[in-house]
């Protein structure tokens, strides 16, 4: 079976008729991942666990009683996720060394049902970031910088520039997660949404990203950045498969509040051949800043595409769509100093050397814990937080975001059944020239498009659509009403199977591990 296949269709039909095993399925994860270290998209691999599991499956398969069609599945797990004796780092010298004595709730989940874990993938530090570019781990490489496609249209100054300053950002800060996917080493992968943390690298590496509805993934054991935002991200290379994730994942969980009341009843996406009764939005104010022109026109392209098809397409507006960055701010860098509070060399973690003082021992500890990324946000929310500043700034961005969702809810009220817009405003951007900009100029850019999503809870998926000129991915985005995840999906699966975008052809991991790629046929597994 080829490591690509579909989840429902093809690799569950494959492992139940023995036609390959579960720990064949795992050793070819884990060979894959040795192969494609240079990507460093896993902080963690998990090997003896993860055969482990993978032998318990075969059992499982043996006996004829698979827990679920995910049994047997090999997955990644992005290192912010609690997972019960396996390191979880958030890729910071604060936590290393750290190993939760829990799982988290989503982790669990899919243990529960038979999926085998193979590692901790890579991210910006405490997921503050847009590139996977500043963990203490190292950036995370795009596999599409190896790829025939980038390789083919990249013309480098030099051979020796080629290799090492060519390469391309995931962008993040799930980049691990979605290098992962994209490099067949795992069949999916968990990513947290804040801000657009799951879809822009899913849009940067090819794969598709989806930010469930906020409270229908428990949040329990993924270790908090903005509580009222953050969100469990799925990473697949198809559409059918987030599917099947999310309905292993969604549904209440006493150990989270925030999570729906009602039980979730997983779904079978229907193959929709008639899309004249859609009406597909196109908000104006997307047409953002630095939006790069050819992603306007892919934007023009798929816009068309739908109404070719008999859909209703109509420009709508969400005006408060401008003032959403700098809100989002505000109230993120406020729950950060919030949420950051924890570590502070008591409980767990790093803990400094210095024992002057309580005090100073905090102050230390927090000092080499944490990178400048991290505690520039820290600062910042304090800064917002402070009795003279609070009804200024923080109680002010409350009152924008409320603007903000109430500008989805007009929209979606007026008949509009999914938003589509663009993921990201262009390509992915070489590393040399990523990290000329500082975290946060750099966040500011690449979450406009997908963070208003986040402030109303709206669920939204990046598909990827086309290659830009330069052979990188490029995706786009749609935006459904809350909880109507089945619609959102099914629009989604349409639309990917009118793209057919295409396959990445890795020649470098191809020279690494001929054996093990000579199977792959298409970037999906449906």
């Amino acid at each position: 079976a080829a490591l690509n296949d579909g989840l429902r269709s093809q690799v569950s039909a494959a492992l139940k008729e023995g036609r390959v095993a579960p720990t064949e399925l795992c050793q070819r994860c884990l060979a894959l991942i040795k192969s494609t270290k240079f990507l460093n998209a896993y902080i963690t691999v998990a090997e003896e666990t993860a055969l482990k599991q993978a032998e318990e499956s075969e059992e499982r398969y043996k006996r004829g009683q698979p827990l679920s069609i995910l049994d047997g599945i090999p997955i990644a797990v992005k290192d912010n996720f609690n997972t019960a004796g396996i390191e979880t780092t958030c890729a910071s010298n604060m936590l290393k060394g750290y190993i939760s004595p829990y799982n988290a709730t989503v982790v669990q989940k899919l243990l529960d049902q038979g999926a085998v874990l193979l590692g901790k993938t890579n991210l910006d530090e405490f997921a503050m970031g847009s590139g996977s570019t500043d963990g203490v781990f190292g950036p995370v490489r795009n596999p599409w910088s190896y790829s025939k496609q980038y390789k083919e249209k990249s013309v480098p100054k030099s051979h020796s520039e080629d290799e090492e300053s060519n390469w391309v950002i995931t962008g993040g800060s799930s980049g691990g997660s979605a290098a992962a996917v994209s490099s067949f080493t795992c069949f999916a992968a968990l990513g947290s949404d804040t801000g657009g943390s799951t879809r822009n690298p899913a849009a940067h590496c090819g794969v598709v990203g989806l930010k469930p509805t906020y409270g229908l993934i428990s949040r329990h054991g993924l270790i908090p950045l903005v509580n009222s935002m953050d969100v469990p991200g799925i990473l697949t290379r198809c559409v059918d498969d987030a599917a099947v994730l999310l309905g292993s994942l969604a549904g209440h969980d006493p150990k989270d509040s925030t999570t729906i009341q009602d039980d979730f009843k997983p779904f079978e996406l229907p193959n929709l051949t008639d899309v004249s009764k859609l009406s597909i939005g196109i908000p104006k104010e997307y047409h953002a800043p630095g939006l790069s022109s050819e992603i306007l026109a892919l934007w023009s392209k798929a816009a068309d595409l739908f109404k070719n098809a008999g859909a209703k397409v109509v420009e709508v507006s969400l005006p408060h769509t401008p003032y959403s960055i700098v809100c989002y701010h505000v109230l993120c860098t406020a729950e950060v100093a919030s949420n950051m509070a924890r570590f502070d060399g008591l409980e767990y973690g790093h803990r400094s050397d210095v024992k002057d003082s309580t005090e100073s021992m905090y102050a230390a500890t927090r000092r080499e814990g944490f990178n400048d990324v991290v505690r520039g946000r820290i600062l910042s929310g304090n800064y917002f937080l402070l009795k003279q500043n609070y009804e200024k700034y923080f109680v002010k961005a409350q009152k924008v975001r409320r603007l903000i969702a109430n500008d989805f809810v007009k929209v979606f009220r007026s008949g509009v059944d999914i938003l589509l817009t663009p993921t990201t405003l262009s390509d992915a951007a070489p590393y040399t020239e990523f990290i000329q900009e500082d975290n946060r100029t750099r966040s500011a850019q690449d979450d406009i498009l997908t963070q208003a999503a986040n402030m109303a809870g709206l669920p939204a998926i990046s598909v990827p659509t086309a290659l830009s000129e330069r052979g990188l991915p490029v995706g786009l985005q749609f935006i459904g009403r809350s909880f109507q995840e089945k619609q959102l999906l099914t629009v989604a699966k349409w639309f990917e199977k009118q793209v057919q975008f295409p396959v990445i052809q890795l020649e470098e991991v191809k020279r690494h591990d001929s054996d093990v790629f000579q199977h792959q046929k298409s970037a999906s597994f449906s």
